[in-house]
């Protein structure tokens, strides 16, 4: 089993070969640029952990994890323009809206999504593409119910909005290996604790969502609850998991 820095390694350098359509001509600049390395690259590498951990191997996932790249950093391109968030930085230098402009932003993010449909549907499998249709639908859901207000089941909003891409990387490497639908519950509930794990310590991070709800001390504990959960996920599965616990152990303490 590859350890974390060596997935996200390997993902790098497929990143690095992969080509886009050549009808974007220039438009090819603002993608590279979202997705040019500062990220973690948390839901890639869970795609490949899960992958190789469940059977399957790394080459044959790649794919499969730069489509949940490519709709995760689409999502950071819009989430950044002036009618949502607007927020003038990303990882540390200009939104791609500042550097490009408000319609090039917006065109790269259309375009960093079509490029992940296109991934996802070069396997023969039309279920990977699915899964990753389905769990995009969900992020934009539950993205549109924080922007209205609706959140007053802040748990299900979250859900959406994040946990969705954690599903999808989890299925995604799953159906990448081959696991049938009756094995994949147990990786299944897992990925619903990352998703968890994730967003919460994200709002302790930011000082939002969880953090300003339960208040710090109560997020916490939610966070290191998800976390357990996660690990005992872990434990019921019949598999070589420790990558992934390490990604879990990372997780719960990031200051990042």
């Amino acid at each position: 089993m590859r350890p974390p820095d060596d997935l996200r390694a390997a993902f790098e350098a497929y990143l690095e070969t992969l080509t886009f359509a050549p009808e974007l001509g220039s438009l090819d600049e603002a993608l590279r640029y979202a997705l040019e390395p500062g990220g973690k690259r948390i839901r890639p590498v869970l795609c490949l952990a899960v992958a190789e951990a469940a059977g399957g191997t790394v080459e044959a996932a790649l794919p499969a994890a730069a489509a949940v790249e490519l709709v995760h950093t689409f999502s950071l391109v819009h989430d950044d323009l002036p009618g949502l968030d607007d927020d003038a930085e990303r990882r540390g230098r200009p939104s791609a809206h500042v550097a490009f402009g408000e319609g090039v932003a917006v065109l790269a993010g259309d375009a960093l999504l079509a490029e992940a449909l296109r991934l996802a549907v070069s396997y023969d499998d039309p279920r990977i593409a699915r899964e990753l249709v389905e769990a995009t639908l969900g992020m934009i859901g539950g993205q549109h119910r924080d922007i209205t207000g609706d959140d007053r089941d802040l748990a299900e909003v979250e859900r959406l909005k994040t946990g969705s891409l954690f599903s999808a990387s989890v299925g995604l490497g799953l159906r990448v290996a081959g696991v049938p639908e009756a094995g994949q519950r147990p990786w299944r509930a897992f990925a619903d604790e990352l998703g968890v794990l994730f967003q919460v310590v994200d709002d302790l991070l930011d000082e939002d969502g969880f953090a300003l709800r339960l208040g710090v001390e109560g997020a916490r504990h939610l966070a290191d609850d998800a976390a357990d959960r996660a690990r005992e996920r872990l434990s019921a599965i019949r598999a070589d998991t420790s990558v992934l616990r390490a990604l879990v152990d990372g997780m719960a303490v990031r200051t990042g």
